[in-house]
């Protein structure tokens, strides 16, 4: 095997697999992630019960095909917001479970992300029910 073969076999991300093993196996942790997240995270469990909800509701607000993708994009991002947000207060509660100013920061931060894709998604989907119902 060549030097370059074995650099881009360690880069798979998984020793000794490429292809499709690696993606099954980003597939298994991400379903090991989905649900992790639905089982212990309140703000989870929310906001995938509110993709639920508006799914069907999406249909009949999308006056276009980009309408209704940026409506369930505004959420994806969301939810993909809020597990990196879990993420982070995961790691950090692990490293230093007792309270700490600087950790407490980092955690306001991850919280902020979390409200600015929310207002994304409040204005994405206002704009879209403004002009569903000929406000606007």
């Amino acid at each position: 095997m060549s030097a370059k073969q074995s650099q881009e076999k360690q880069q798979s991300g998984v020793t000794g697999k490429g292809g499709l093993m690696r993606i099954m196996g980003a597939m298994k942790n991400t379903m090991n992630g989905l649900r992790a997240g639905l089982r212990t995270e309140a703000a989870i469990q929310q906001e995938m019960a509110v993709l639920a909800m508006a799914l069907p509701v999406s249909f009949f607000i999308a006056d276009s095909l980009w309408t209704w993708v940026a409506l369930i994009a505004s959420l994806l991002a969301v939810l993909a917001v809020e597990f990196l947000n879990s993420a982070i207060e995961e790691l950090c509660d692990h490293l230093h479970p007792d309270r700490h100013e600087a950790i407490g920061i980092t955690k306001d931060y991850a919280s902020a992300g979390v409200f600015f894709t929310l207002a994304l998604a409040g204005l994405v989907w206002g704009a879209a029910v403004l002009r569903a119902f000929d406000v606007v």
